[in-house]
């Protein structure tokens, strides 16, 4: 089989899964069905494998698959970009994938909707593969909107439930907004590059680097940064930074392995990939790097600290997800965009693991989510438990563990950057790094230690998970543990993504971490006895005080801090600003619209239309009197009428 076969295989395979599950799922029965969509993401995984060999051996690919439309100037097609940074992302979303697939035989197992959930998490897998294979914006943007309704389908996929329609709709609604930026900004592209292909917009990048449009009148604005920034609000939806980070918590509603195919290595790193594959432009704009800072800072401190005051399970891990998305942006805004997708790949095993092993207690307590009812899992469910210790050391960033790795590169890139906003962004991402470890370690400890505290029935029905749901932990833990320590080397201080990743020089600052570099064994020695590092010891030890030792004390912390715990219990508002400045607003608006324009204008002129042909065939009416003197009458009339006119002009 030639190489471009196995590119098309990647996406088609789990298509053809996503075809078959989906169109003849009854035929198929529930085996056939993840049979099917299993075996397809499996042939994807395999190719994925294969490309990457033949990539790294040096051979790249850039070109079309198929030509929808050409005209005067433009091609619209379907192409791909094969090299580092592309298989990069298809080994680590077809991997974790294929364990959420095995995963999902084991969860799902009784739920009537089987063989539509396998169909979507398949397609789901496509629609990503297309995203990080594309060549041109037109196809990113297919994939970007592909895995944007695909997740809409899998969040609202208990849609019995109002919350999870609620989810779902205000999942959809939050991207759109993002995505409104996102089209402007290859709207943009398209007009002053004159291209929607990759390498041809990235040559002419710096020949517009001066360019400037202006938004206001005589206030003009350099082009490359409206476009970057426009691409970043598309990324900022995607990949939830603030202020459109709201609907990723909400997004819980949907079944467990959603969330760890959502949320750890797919749809929330689209953004991350894509501002990496971006890196030609974000170089030239110091403004639009520096507006990903920000950005990227607040993000990763802010949910940290609503991640300190929730129960649910789930949703402490989704506001980690947050919390860790923030990281990476803040690597990207560092131009540290080689960090930033270690810290995607890393972070994609053990946030998938610690998804997957909430999923695996959630089975085992009868779908009871609220850790205040859990406690002492530990000597029911061993195997899940270790993966879940790992999986909280990953995320920490504890030594050995992959997060050790790639969330100290991300503080040395930022503590290198000169641009303005590093030295906030330092102080985020430090201050992150206890909150991470104490929530963490929250978790496992309400989860896991302690008594229990479920009722007698669920402890008497407490037992560890089947195989289909450990395997998948096991198979994630083990990268969780090991893939910091291979690839830091390679993809960090070496040449991984060669050309695929541009960083101009005097930006970043990875030239200090890269300088000082003298081993795996040495950074591990230096990062042991850095601040990070005992940050990170401090959470963990302040959770097992709290939650282990003095477990009276948190809930007097909360009520000598009441009003500080109301405002992260509220999420800061912004859910409900959003309600009643957005959708209570909207409402407004369109009441006054439907009033004054609809009722008062628009009706008005229809009826009082009506109204004035009303009143005059009213009066027309009356000389109709059937009578034949008055018809006479009027006939000689308007006969002595036309004969004065004739005489006057005679």
């Amino acid at each position: 089989m030639s190489m471009f076969s196995l590119y098309l295989l990647v996406p088609l395979a789990p298509l053809a899964g996503a075809l078959l599950a989906g169109l003849f799922g009854k035929a198929l029965g529930r085996t056939g069905s993840h049979v099917v969509t299993i075996l397809g993401v499996a042939i994807s995984f395999v190719a994925s494998v294969v490309i990457a060999q033949d990539v790294f051996a040096g051979h790249l690919f850039n070109g079309t698959v198929y030509t929808w439309m050409t005209t005067e100037d433009i091609s619209l097609v379907v192409g791909f970009l094969i090299d580092p940074l592309t298989v990069t992302m298809m080994l680590i979303v077809t991997f974790v994938s294929l364990m959420v697939h095995i995963y999902t035989v084991g969860y799902m197992h009784e739920d009537p909707g089987y063989q539509r959930f396998f169909s979507y998490i398949s397609l789901f897998t496509f629609s990503m593969l297309m995203l990080v294979m594309s060549n041109n914006f037109l196809q990113l943007f297919f994939g970007w909107e592909a895995v944007g309704l695909v997740s809409y389908l899998l969040i609202g996929f208990w849609y019995t439930r109002p919350t999870a329609i609620y989810a779902n709709l205000k999942a959809f609604l939050v991207n759109r907004v993002g995505d409104l930026g996102f089209l402007l900004g290859i709207g943009l592209i398209l007009a002053h590059f004159g291209s929607l292909d990759y390498a041809t917009v990235f040559a002419r990048a710096p020949m517009l680097a001066q360019d400037s449009i202006a938004l206001l009148p005589d206030s003009p604005v350099s082009l490359l940064t409206v476009v970057c920034i426009l691409l970043f609000i598309g990324a900022m939806g995607k990949s939830a930074q603030m202020p459109l980070h709201v609907w990723l918590p909400d997004s819980m509603e949907g079944p467990t392995p959603i969330s760890a195919l959502i949320h750890a290595a797919t749809m929330v790193t689209a953004g991350i990939f894509m501002v990496s594959r971006m890196s030609p432009l974000f170089e030239l704009s110091e403004t639009a790097r520096t507006v990903v800072l920000v950005v990227g800072a607040s993000t990763a401190l802010f949910m940290a600290f609503l991640g300190i005051i929730q129960n649910d399970i789930k949703r402490v891990v989704a506001y980690s997800t947050l919390s860790q998305l923030g990281y990476m942006t803040v690597a990207l805004g560092a131009s540290a965009y080689p960090v930033a997708i270690f810290h995607l790949g890393t972070h994609a095993f053990f946030k998938a693991l610690l998804f997957l092993g909430a999923g695996s207690v959630i089975h085992a307590m009868h779908h009871e989510q609220d850790m205040r009812h859990m406690g002492g899992l530990r000597k029911y469910m061993p195997i899940t438990y270790i993966t879940a210790v790992i999986g909280s050391l990953a995320l920490a960033g504890i030594p050995p563990f992959a997060g050790f790795f790639s969330k100290d590169a991300i503080i040395e890139a930022v503590q290198g950057s000169t641009i303005p906003g590093a030295g906030y962004a330092t102080f985020a991402v430090l201050v992150g790094v206890f909150v991470t470890a104490f929530y963490s370690f929250r978790m496992l400890f309400m989860t896991f230690h302690g008594k229990p505290r479920m009722d007698h029935h669920t402890r008497e029905h407490l037992h560890e998970s089947p195989w289909v749901i450990t395997v998948p932990l096991i198979l994630l833990a083990i990268p969780s543990v090991i893939a910091g320590y291979l690839y830091i080397e390679p993809m960090v201080i070496g040449q991984y993504f060669g050309n695929a990743i541009t960083v101009l020089p005097g930006n970043g600052g990875l030239h200090a971490l890269r300088e000082e570099w003298h081993g795996v064994g040495d950074f591990i020695i230096h990062g042991m006895m850095a601040l990070p590092f005992w940050l990170a010891i401090s959470g963990i030890a302040t959770a097992a005080a709290l939650y282990l030792k003095w477990t009276h004390v948190p809930a007097a912390i909360q009520a000598r801090f009441g009003g500080l715990y109301t405002l992260l219990d509220h999420k800061y508002y912004f859910d409900r600003f959003n309600e009643v400045f957005f959708a209570h607003g909207a409402l407004k608006v369109g009441s006054a619209f439907w009033h004054k324009g609809d009722v008062s204008v628009i009706d008005g002129a229809v009826n009082g239309s009506a109204h004035l042909v009303e009143r005059f065939s009213g009066r027309l009416r009356r000389i109709q009197t059937g009578y034949i003197y008055h018809y006479a009458f009027i006939m000689i009339f308007g006969v002595f009428i036309l004969m004065s006119l004739w005489f006057v002009k005679a």
